[in-house]
């Protein structure tokens, strides 16, 4: 079998080709989004209409379309359980639009696919307002409007180039409006930051802690949040970011308290603070929960767009909300502070529970702790030196514990990762006595010294203790530094593996390379984070007011916006005026000419006159396609340039203005000649 060659393909096989492919391209960055079924049904239709068109074959019929729309109905259906929401809404969209391939045919219908290209365009931003996948919607943007172009070009076969050409000019025209828009448009709410139905976005912490939890997420090099301090900034060992603190213990599960059910906080001056306080600014990545990151400890209220947290009896922060968005507050912290020390018996009773019968060795352990050191802070620092001096070891890859997770941890494997570390260190301290709890957050980061900017990925996600003692209330207390120091010091960091592709792209470049490269790369995409998705109403408020208006509102922008359009509206008119006035109206009337006979499929020659074009219509075989109307127009064309022996001069208004008449004549009977017909 001989397949025909793309050069030469007939020109709706070539352009329904290339709109496959847009369309892949659009589809492709929902894969990971849509359930397996999908991508595999859309993929298989799309290669079936192609094969179609290259082999110039018949389209199916309307029982197979009608057969596989019900089969992805009912799909979808089984998949989400609806057919409403975003996930369903959006699963049903990649199906509607490879099916409707399967009936393209005319005009009419390309221009469905496209309008259905563009909508699905913008539901990836449902998903992710990361740089790249901007980058590729743009891509994506540039390889519709050329199909688009292209579907309004005439007949023949023009090449494609000049309508990629066309749509570039025409998305760099638009790109001012686009800024403007961006800039001030207003904003009454979120867009893409709508809670998904399905909340299948993936969180840097949660609520609960079991084994394996945290270690999965020191795997993940993913950016949780970014901060930046208007000093300088605490050393990494006291860079602790306070997430969820979980204090009730089922045996296997450590989990907070609900956040809604905590009471609040007792008042600021409980919170006693010490120190220089530390200005610092966190831009938050999307996390599905409510809780505020912040610095320990953070007094003050994290100042939060359109949003006041609150802080809990745990001193976490957390809002009415979880976050769906992109989120930037400012806070103060302080790295030395006294908080619970009015607790009450009954208060602390929760962080001294165990469950009965378990962990026996470490309750018989604790136990002879306790006679043989009365100290709280003895028995404290006692465990920490046994960590030190027991052989434990720092590893992601401890194994599976069983029921008795914490005697396997102190007497058996001496095997884990922060928060088996924290699990064990927490129970032998509620069996010694002493009110204990784990804190869960992000500890550490990594500077970029391009921007100034501290990273902090899921691979910083860390487990801690904290214990009360009387006089000092809550103190935190780190079991993973007294067996791995490096883990919360400076200088070692956990890092994700490359993976085969990274390994074989990255592995002979030079380890300061790849920092520089990392680091860079860093930069841009928080530049993009701070400058782009970060940009609120009161960004645009801030703008209004650097431009002189008092108390700026929402209404203000839309003045300011109308009063933009305006102008731009006057200034395109009165250059349009310009342009006229400045170019040979005959000179663009050969031009256009010209256009139409390239548009035709005939060679012309760029500099081409009249006659020329004359003389090709005149040497067709064929007499009917010599178009006697175009050679006339042609000819009068002519004749109004060089046929004057003595043209006007500039100053004369009667003659200018009679020519100026033949000039608009021939322009209306250019709009009515007949389309040329290639030989």
């Amino acid at each position: 079998m001989k397949w025909p060659s793309f050069t030469h393909l007939p020109r709706d096989t070539r352009d329904t080709l290339f709109v496959l492919a847009v369309i892949s391209w659009v589809v492709l960055p929902l894969v990971n989004q849509v359930p397996i079924w999908c991508s595999m049904m859309g993929a298989a239709v799309v290669v079936w209409r192609g094969f179609l068109a290259w082999r110039n074959l018949p389209l199916p019929r309307t029982a197979w379309r009608l057969g596989l729309l019900a089969l992805a109905v009912i799909a979808t259906l089984f998949s989400y359980r609806t057919l409403l929401g975003r996930d369903a809404g959006v699963t049903l969209v990649v199906v509607l639009l490879a099916l409707k391939t399967l009936e393209l045919r005319a005009r009419r219908d390309a221009f469905v696919v496209f309008f259905l290209s563009f909508f699905l365009m913008l539901t990836q931003f449902f998903y992710s307002q990361s740089l790249l996948t901007a980058a590729a919607m743009l891509l994506a943007l540039w390889g519709l409007l050329t199909a688009l172009v292209n579907a309004h070009m005439p007949v023949g076969k023009p090449p494609l180039w000049q309508a990629a050409r066309m749509a570039g000019q025409m998305t760099l025209l638009g790109a001012p409006i686009m800024v403007v828009l961006f800039m001030l448009f207003p904003r009454l709410a979120p867009l893409w930051g709508l809670p998904g139905d399905a909340m299948a976005g993936r969180s840097g912490l949660s609520g609960q802690m079991t084994v394996g939890n945290i270690a999965t997420l020191a795997l993940d090099g993913s950016v949780a949040m970014r901060v930046r301090f208007d000093g300088a900034a605490p050393a990494s060992s006291e860079m602790y970011f306070r997430g969820p603190v979980l204090t009730q213990f089922d045996g296997r599960r450590w989990s907070a308290a609900l956040w809604l059910d905590q009471a609040p906080t007792p008042t600021p001056s409980k919170l006693a603070v010490r120190g220089h306080p530390i200005d610092y600014e966190v831009t938050l990545e999307p996390n599905q929960q409510p809780w505020l990151l912040t610095l320990e400890a953070t007094p003050q209220p994290p100042k939060v767009p359109r949003n006041t947290p609150r802080l809990t009896s745990d001193l976490q922060w957390v809002l009415n909300r979880p976050v769906t968005e992109l989120l930037r507050y400012q806070a103060q912290g302080f790295t030395r502070y006294q908080a619970g020390v009015e607790w009450t018996r009954t208060q602390l009773l929760p962080s001294l529970t165990l469950p009965f019968g378990l962990n026996p060795r470490t309750q018989a352990w604790a136990n002879q702790l306790k006679q043989s050191q009365p100290d709280p802070r003895a028995r404290v620092q006692a465990v920490l030196e046994h960590l030190r001096t027991g052989g434990y070891r720092y590893t992601l890859e401890p194994g599976e514990y069983g029921r008795d997770s914490a005697d396997e941890f102190w007497f058996d494997r001496k095997l884990g990762f922060c928060e088996h570390i924290a699990a064990a260190f927490v129970i032998v301290m509620r069996a010694s006595g002493i009110p204990a709890r784990v804190v869960t957050g992000y500890q550490g980061g990594e500077r970029n010294p391009l921007d100034d900017f501290w990273t902090v990925r899921q691979s910083d996600a860390h487990a801690w203790a904290e214990v009360w003692l009387a006089v000092d209330g809550w103190v935190r207390v780190d079991p993973t530094a007294a067996v791995a120091p490096s883990r919360t010091g400076s200088f070692k960091r956990l890092t994700t593996p490359g993976g085969l592709v990274g390994s074989a792209l990255l592995g002979n470049v030079s380890p300061e390379l790849a920092l520089s490269l990392r680091a860079a790369w860093d930069a841009v995409n928080n530049r993009w984070n701070q400058w782009v998705l970060n940009y609120t109403q009161s960004s645009q408020l801030d703008l209004l007011s650097r431009l002189g208006f008092d108390s700026p509102s929402w209404e203000d922008l839309v003045y300011v916006l109308c009063a933009i359009v305006v102008a731009a509206s006057l200034i395109g008119a009165a250059w349009s005026v310009w342009e006229r006035q400045q170019h040979d109206p005959w000179l663009r009337l050969l031009a256009r000419a010209r256009l139409k006979f390239t548009q035709a499929a005939m060679a012309v020659p760029p500099q081409s006159t009249p006659r020329q074009l004359v003389q090709m219509l005149q040497q067709q075989a064929d007499a009917r396609a010599q178009h006697p109307s175009w050679q006339a127009w042609l000819l009068r064309l002519e004749a109004l340039r060089y046929a004057a022996k003595n043209p006007p001069p500039i100053g004369h208004l009667g003659k200018r203005a009679n020519i100026r008449q033949q000039i608009a004549t021939l322009e209306r009977d250019f709009k009515s000649l007949p389309p040329l017909r290639a030989p």
